[in-house]
């Protein structure tokens, strides 16, 4: 009898240190849809292709619980992967994901996109960027902003063979991406490139002139390999709002470049300016305690409007609507 006590603890023990391991303080405290202060140099690599959103326990691990009736460490433990997954499902209806007063400007075609989900075939995204498309600041990399495009995607185009490829590292701006833009990019064969960039390059003083030059020639080689391209400008956070004229300039010749090379352009900065002025979200409603980076909120509203854009985007191509296919952008000039 004693023997299988011994051997009741020990398995109770290693159960208690795996959920822990899942659902550490940090998801824990996404319950407060706010994500836990981070460190101000987010070098530290997340993991690149996470797994889809934490799905809620079932039944037999809820029957667990029976043997741990005053909630020792695994019933604790086990809520706490419950509220991970609440938090998951009910974020955005806690604090609505409202678009821009106005709606956004149409993002453009994307007809490599549009054509692989008409013909039936695979689609890969990639996400290329620093570290807000890495997730740094999400409690979980479930929820940066690539894992949350795709599971809305595939909720979209419930048939389609469709993935989303993170290749975000932070740190990193143009003279960086530009580096790794063949290996980390075009050697996946992507139909569809999302390239968030800009930030680090205000931050650290760069001249916005030269980052533009530099994305133009990226977009050029993107689009050399057939692949669609939309372009992501910097987040509106303290620490960008802080050089204001860097931010603004490099806002505006980012816009300029995407228009001139007729590429997709997600305006986020401007997105969440009027999270913060039109709506008065407070920005710690959606930015983390460094000042820059976005939360679980942030992330996923962003994700959710981007993909919104996506969506339309094909919409029209599918509809017939759109330009040619060898145009790719109907924005006006």
């Amino acid at each position: 009898m004693l023997r299988d006590g011994v051997k009741q603890a020990r398995r109770a023990t290693a159960v208690a240190a795996a959920l822990l391991l899942l659902a550490g303080a940090p998801q824990a405290r996404a319950q407060a849809a706010h994500a836990a202060p981070a460190p101000l140099h987010p070098e530290v690599s997340a993991a690149a292709d996470a797994p889809g959103a934490l799905q809620p326990q079932d039944s037999s691990q809820d029957k667990s619980q029976d043997r741990f009736p005053d909630k020792g460490l695994a019933g604790k433990a086990i809520d706490r992967v419950k509220d991970a997954a609440k938090q998951a499902g009910d974020i955005l209806t806690r604090v609505p994901c409202l678009p821009p007063k106005g709606g956004l400007k149409p993002m453009g075609s994307l007809p490599h996109v549009a054509n692989k989900l008409i013909a039936g075939t695979p689609v890969v995204i990639v996400a290329f960027g620093s570290s807000s498309t890495q997730g740094y600041g999400s409690t979980s990399p479930a929820f940066n902003y690539p894992n949350r495009l795709a599971a809305q995607l595939r909720r979209h185009y419930p048939t389609a063979d469709i993935s989303v490829i993170n290749r975000g590292q932070g740190g990193e701006d143009a003279p960086e991406m530009m580096a790794r833009l063949k290996s980390s990019v075009l050697d996946l064969k992507p139909d569809l490139v999302i390239w968030q960039v800009g930030t680090n390059a205000i931050l650290r003083n760069l001249d916005p002139a030269d980052t533009a030059k530099m994305v133009e020639d990226g977009i050029t080689t993107i689009q050399a390999a057939g692949a669609d391209l939309v372009l992501v400008d910097p987040q509106y956070a303290p620490r960008v709002t802080e050089k204001a004229e860097k931010a603004g300039r490099m806002v505006q010749l980012l816009g300029r470049v995407a228009e001139l090379r007729r590429v997709g352009f997600f305006p986020r900065f401007e997105v969440m300016r009027q999270w913060h002025e039109a709506q008065a979200i407070p920005f710690d409603s959606f930015v983390i305690a460094d000042g820059l980076h976005m939360n679980d909120w942030g992330y996923a509203c962003f994700a959710q409007l981007l993909g919104d854009d996506i969506i339309r985007s094909v919409g029209q191509i599918k509809l017939g609507v759109n330009v040619p296919a060898d145009v790719h952008t109907y924005r006006p000039m």
